[in-house]
């Protein structure tokens, strides 16, 4: 309660609740908008989406109303709301915190340049964003004196909060991950999902990322770049195992687990849709306490968060942001990539489509593995030249990529690692 309190003395001294612009108003915009209109000191003033009823949409959802006609900068400097379709004014609001929820790269890297350059905090629910350019976005955040930061909700920051108990806790992390909610479907695409997506009111691209493994890869690849873990294997292991199994599991081998050596990301299907760390420690009594404390007979023992709340938590986000000025979660290395993988025989003159569409999935490699590859958060659209088997991954040089942000800053972070 103490950060609420925070929050509407802020309001009270600024004459203004945190004012708050969202990009992207699908599934996961219209549970934010709702929930942004629930939290006292804050407010929705723009939502940005290139179908202009569910932009609307959102702000009714957030109380503010349908959306002020006329010059959108003047409109929300004097604190009206307003509706757009485009993102290119998003920088000249009069706003506070940025949400990006498109999952889209390259819009992503779009408004997360444009809006960190401004100084105005912003918050990454597009984590496809974030595993391909994190750390180019958050030296243009350093630089600037904003906050850049993946949302609070989302596996990775979920299980970041975790591995970070454990770290304050002198336990070492042995592996950390999600549950995999959704079945394993390499070859999922938009039409094989299309009834499940129409029942669960999805989009079916988003079901099909999830089935086809990509949001696992990109959340995965996320956390491994906060935390500097990375991926055991290509792909991860991807165990099945239920909680209690999990610090018999996703250890490593010598113990009787899967993993070459302690520090890794993975997954699992069994402990969906919570997160987990799997920790140790060299301590006989601190080992000896955690059975006592009904964490299992050791040596490894799991901590486990068994929800994660998408955007309904993401407010915590900008909330921390603002008052506290620190990220939830932001890459301070690169230790994985997330490759393109075909998931049809692609043949030259193709033109990629996007994640969760027909022709690629993401699948997670420790960074020294990628060299030569396509990254998936660059590939919507290239057009391939040579061809590539299904299953395979995609080479570089087998496509012409199109130029946009996203390649470009992917080129400035490229220099930034040396």
């Amino acid at each position: 309660m103490d950060r609420l309190r925070r929050l509407r003395e802020r309001r009270d001294h600024l004459g203004r609740p945190v004012r708050v612009a969202m990009v992207g108003a699908g599934q996961m915009g219209r549970g934010l908008a709702a929930q942004l209109g629930r939290i006292d000191g804050l407010e929705l003033v723009a939502a940005i989406d290139r179908d202009r009823d569910r932009a609307v949409e959102a702000l009714r959802l957030a109380g503010a109303g349908t959306g002020a006609d006329g010059d959108p900068v003047a409109a929300v400097a004097e604190g009206r709301a307003v509706a757009l379709t485009e993102t290119d004014v998003v920088a000249e609001l009069d706003v506070d915190v940025v949400i990006e929820a498109t999952g889209v790269p390259s819009v992503g890297a779009e408004v997360a340049e444009r809006s960190l350059a401004a100084g105005i905090h912003t918050v990454m629910l597009n984590v496809e964003t974030d595993a391909t350019i994190g750390i180019a976005l958050a030296d243009i955040a350093r630089r600037t004196g904003a906050v850049y930061t993946v949302a609070d909700g989302d596996e990775p920051v979920a299980a970041k909060e975790l591995y970070d108990l454990a770290q304050e806790l002198a336990l070492e992390v042995v592996c950390a991950g999600k549950g995999k909610n959704n079945p394993s479907i390499p070859t999922a695409t938009p039409e094989s999902c299309a009834a499940e997506a129409a029942a669960k009111h999805m989009n079916p691209k988003m079901l099909a990322s999830f089935q086809d493994g990509s949001k696992t890869m990109v959340e995965m690849a996320a956390l491994a770049n906060a935390t500097g873990l990375p991926p055991d294997v290509i792909g991860m292991h991807g165990v099945t195992a239920e909680v209690g199994e999990l610090a018999r599991t996703l250890v490593p081998m010598a113990d009787g687990g899967v993993l070459s050596a302690s520090g890794r990301v993975d997954y699992a299907f069994g402990p969906a849709p919570g997160v987990f760390v799997v920790v140790a420690t060299d301590d006989p009594t601190v080992a000896e306490e955690m059975t006592y404390l009904k964490m299992g007979p050791g040596p490894y023992f799991t901590l486990y968060r068994p929800f994660h709340l998408a955007s309904i938590e993401a407010p915590r986000t900008v909330i921390t942001a603002v008052l506290d000025g620190r990220p939830a979660l932001q890459a301070s290395r690169w230790c994985a990539e997330v490759v393109a993988t075909a998931k049809q025989d692609l043949h030259p003159g193709d033109v990629l489509d996007g994640i969760g569409g027909r022709h690629m999935r993401g699948t997670v490699h420790p960074s020294d593995a990628a060299d030569g590859l396509l990254l998936l958060g660059v590939a919507e659209g290239a057009t391939v030249i040579r061809p590539v088997r299904a299953g395979d991954p995609i080479p570089a040089d087998a496509v012409e990529v199109v130029p946009s942000a996203v390649t470009r800053l992917r080129a400035v972070q490229d220099a930034l690692l040396g």
